[in-house]
């Protein structure tokens, strides 16, 4: 007998897999259990941007899923979801692919980063620690720490080698220098960045690659490849590691963090609310942007991730959670960063505002700085560093296993064969590799940052959500999305989230759009201003994923003009004669069609192994 739902329906499998599969073709896989999909969803949407953007946010301004369902409802990646939804927005998962391909190009030279720092972090003395290096400068200023070499600020003790002036005269000049290393200095963690890593060009030319970086990034790609090459198999067991041991790390240094002195007016500078800042508009876009980048919205991932769920599989709960897990990951990374930033502060003897940054400043100049300044930094940086890999390192394969989730859903009888799927990873492993090194060139720190500004932006995921929100609730209606829900967990979920498709999550991200469009300028990077080139350059970062939305409505429009907005037949729908939406009782968009014989009884045929009453 088929097993049934909480809601006494029984239970059902959608898909691509329903039938006899051609000879040859592999059979689309699912889950081994729940903890690997929960485990792979954290792993996703908790990153580097829970470390070193929300944190600064909250500082900067004065402190204070529907897409899973949609993939496991369909059983399709993030491409073929749409084009079973609505046909004719099939481009907005071909959109969605192309910034994550953004992102699998990019983000993960930030692990080549994070690894040539750890590389360093096992030196002694950490090598951003001392001017005394080939790559330092006479702007370079060393300023011992208080903490770390209490001895060296005995009034009895003389440092003159280091200033040229004995501690009394410290002491009484203190300001004074302070000043004039503020001014005509650079401390030795910025030009270990600066100089050895990045190895800036002037200009947009890119320069020579760098070597050491490109093994790097090798490395990084090695060890992605061999998370995922096999697929849900290897993710789902690979990110019981990844996603938990970032967690144990920040633990670890949140213990540090608050234990040194000066973390508490850190953590009062990150918890001291300014509520003048809720009539900045600025503040609503970057808090928009943060939840985009944070949940992963509009990048096709959660739609991949649930389509590996069994179709019973209460994803609307597990959803809630992980949203909650989230938030709670971003406060409680802020502890850790702004109390080590307190202390840097202290050390430093500046104020907060001089030692607060965000993204790869956090991470590679500020952060290394308060660590080396500890007694065994050494010790401090390789935890650290750790953590910063394997934060970024599951965020990156799952954005690998999205584009071959989606590639192999459009391509499934040349791409779903045995061995098919190792090719196609080693292939979007090579390619993203290749396209890679631009980045870690001499100038691809500015090729870097136009792409992080510009390829995956606010502006194109807040168009891409706009319209993703407005197909799910206007054409494929709100009311049968919600029935789909109902169908496969066995409850209905809350009657907000239908208005907040139809009204509420439009207008907020139509509204930021606009002031995004206002406010976009050129970003600069050390104080380079990007050209001609530069803005062509982000003019086609924007355009290329977006042109994809009317280039797909067109080419709907000439194959079946007269069924651009019919769900795909293999679709179940549980209450095929009930209008797909409707408001204050008012009918507005009426039933389309009979129930699908065909696909009900495919999946009557379905036992599920999942106990029921999810």
């Amino acid at each position: 007998m088929a097993e049934e739902t909480a809601g006494g329906a029984p239970a059902r499998e959608s898909g691509p897999d329903k039938g006899i599969p051609e000879e040859g073709v592999q059979p689309r896989g699912k889950w081994a259990n729940n903890m690997e999909f929960i485990f792979s969803m954290a792993g996703e949407i908790i990153g580097l941007g829970n470390l070193w953007r929300f944190p600064y946010l909250c500082f900067k301004h004065g402190g204070g899923k529907p897409w899973t369902a949609l993939g496991q409802y369909t059983s399709e990646g993030g491409v073929t979801a749409w084009r079973k939804i609505c046909p004719m927005f099939e481009g907005l998962g071909i959109a969605s692919q192309v910034i994550v391909m953004y992102l699998n190009i990019y983000y993960i030279v930030v692990l080549a980063w994070a690894i040539f720092y750890l590389y360093n972090s096992f030196k002694s003395p950490l090598p951003w620690s001392q001017c005394d290096n080939a790559w330092n400068t006479e702007m370079c200023h060393k300023r011992p720490s208080f903490y770390a070499n209490p001895h060296m600020f005995k009034p009895d003790d003389s440092w003159s080698f280091l200033n040229n002036i004995t501690s009394l005269d410290y002491f009484e000049n203190y300001t004074n220098v302070n000043e004039t290393v503020s001014l005509y200095s650079r401390s030795p963690e910025e030009e270990f960045w600066l100089l050895r890593v990045l190895r800036m060009s002037d200009g947009m030319s890119l320069g020579k690659v760098h070597w050491d970086l490109s093994v790097c990034l090798l490395i990084a790609w090695v060890i992605c490849y061999f998370c995922v090459f096999k697929g849900i198999k290897s993710t789902g067991k690979v990110v019981y590691f990844t996603a938990t041991f970032p967690y144990l790390m920040l633990f670890i240094l949140f213990i540090r963090g608050v234990t040194l002195p000066g973390a508490a007016e850190g953590l009062k500078y990150y918890l001291s609310p300014d509520f003048r800042k809720l009539f900045d508009p600025d503040i609503w876009r970057d808090a928009g942007t943060q939840v985009f980048f944070s949940y992963a919205v509009c990048q096709g991932v959660l739609t991949a991730l649930g389509s590996y769920n069994k179709y019973n599989y209460n994803c609307y709960r597990d959803c809630l959670a992980l949203c909650c897990l989230n938030s709670a990951t971003s406060i409680f990374a802020g502890f850790a960063v702004f109390s080590v930033l307190g202390f840097l502060a202290y050390d430093l003897n500046v104020s907060m505002e001089e030692v607060a940054a965000s993204g790869p400043g956090l991470a590679f100049i500020a952060y290394p700085r308060a660590l080396s300044m500890l007694p065994a930094p050494s010790f401090w940086a390789v935890l650290f560093f750790l953590m910063i890999l394997f934060l970024g390192l599951d965020s990156q394969f799952v954005c690998v296993e999205s584009v071959a989730t989606a590639l192999t859903d459009m391509f499934p009888r040349y791409l779903r064969r045995r061995g098919g799927r190792e090719i196609l990873i080693l292939v979007i492993a090579v390619v993203c590799f290749l396209l890679g090194l631009p980045l870690v060139c001499e100038g691809g720190i500015h090729l870097f940052t136009l792409i992080d500004a510009y390829g995956v932006s606010g502006t194109s995921l807040l168009l891409i959500a706009c319209l993703e929100t407005i197909v799910i609730g206007w054409v494929y209606g709100a009311d049968r999305f919600l029935d789909n829900i109902e169908d496969m967990i066995g409850y209905r979920p809350l009657c907000v989230w239908k208005y907040c498709w139809l009204f509420v999550t439009p207008a907020i991200c139509g509204l930021t759009l606009l002031y995004d469009l206002a406010q976009i300028r050129l970003v600069r990077y050390y104080g380079y201003q990007f050209g001609v080139s530069g803005a062509v350059l982000c003019g086609l970062l924007i355009i290329t994923p977006l042109i994809c939305i009317p280039v797909f409505i067109f080419v709907a429009l000439c194959r079946k003009p007269d069924q651009m907005t019919t769900p795909s037949s293999d679709l179940r729908q549980a209450r095929p004669h009930k209008p797909i939406l409707t408001l204050c009782n008012l009918t507005v968009l009426r039933a389309q069609g009979q129930p699908n014989r065909r696909a009900d009884e495919s999946h009557e045929k379905i036992m599920m192994e999942e106990p029921s009453g999810v």
